[in-house]
């Protein structure tokens, strides 16, 4: 049987998020920085000759749904090529979910990667980004293998050049217990929708305090524990803000900070940036 295992699916963060309009059929027009840390998921895949794509849970925790991200990726892929083969996919999830980290998305572009090798389908990362297009507007870029500049509903992609990269650096990020649905908070009506047009030269002059998430105060005002995260980091001096929709927030950590006074509900981990996805050779462009 042939399988691949301790496959890494690294979660992101958006360094900025401007919401700059919105389109007639009511989708929101972005522009944000996408990043990769290493708080990861692992999947273990082992190819199936029946076709059929069953799906394991490997950690402690609440059970996963059964039609998740990781399944849909796994049917998308053979419907659109056709392939008869299945897979058995277990999932050890770290990242937390309604956090804002694209933990799921993550899971389903590391499931086409790998399953893109098992099955030996060959397709380019602008094929395998199309099909991930299908199950959500974080997906192709977990596929792009680069951090990136992405902007229109989250499918324009632009990775950073040498000029523009972030440089390494360690991040406090700190996940409330309470969640965030992103469909509530892009539907808020306080949201702001008219942020100025950004630019990548404006944010490489200050990758880390460019910008702002234009969804953080709406979250706020729907999550206290939001707030709350925020004013424990700027008691230890950071400046933080949120990731994505939320909930989880984060602060580059240029010191050591003294963690023993957190929330015990909350989940806090110190995370490093990566410069590549870990699987980014796996497909050609």
């Amino acid at each position: 049987m042939l399988a691949l295992y301790d496959l890494p699916a690294p979660a992101k963060l958006n360094l900025f998020l401007h919401i700059i309009g919105r389109r007639a059929d009511g989708y929101h027009l972005l522009q944000s920085v996408f990043m990769l840390i290493d708080w990861c998921d692992s999947l273990h895949i082992e190819r199936r000759q029946d076709g059929v794509i069953s799906r394991e849970d490997l950690a402690d925790g609440p059970p996963l749904p059964a039609q998740d991200l990781i399944v849909r990726a796994a049917q998308a892929l053979q419907a659109a090529t056709g392939c008869r083969l299945g897979a058995h996919i277990g999932v050890h999830k770290r990242i937390p979910a309604q956090a804002g980290l694209g933990g799921g998305s993550s899971d389903a572009a590391t499931t086409l990667l790998a399953l893109n090798r098992l099955w030996d389908l060959r397709l380019t990362r602008r094929q395998l980004q199309t099909i991930g297009l299908q199950l959500g507007a974080d997906v192709p870029f977990f596929l792009c293998g680069h951090n990136a500049w992405v902007e229109g509903i989250g499918d324009i992609i632009a990775p950073l050049e040498i000029a523009h990269q972030v440089p390494h650096a360690r991040f406090l990020v700190v996940k409330p217990a309470a969640g965030l649905e992103t469909k509530t908070i892009f539907s808020h009506p306080a949201l702001q929708r008219d942020s100025d047009s950004a630019t990548i030269s404006g944010f490489a002059a200050n990758h880390f305090g460019f910008g702002r998430n234009d969804l953080q105060s709406v979250a706020q005002t729907l999550c206290t524990e939001v707030d709350t995260a925020l004013r424990w980091l700027q008691t230890k001096g950071l400046a933080g803000r949120m990731t994505g929709s939320g909930s989880a927030v984060f602060a580059p950590m240029l010191h050591t900070v003294d963690l023993d006074d957190a929330n015990t509900a909350w989940q806090v981990k110190v995370c490093n940036n990566l410069q590549l996805h870990p699987l980014a050779g796996w497909v050609s462009d």
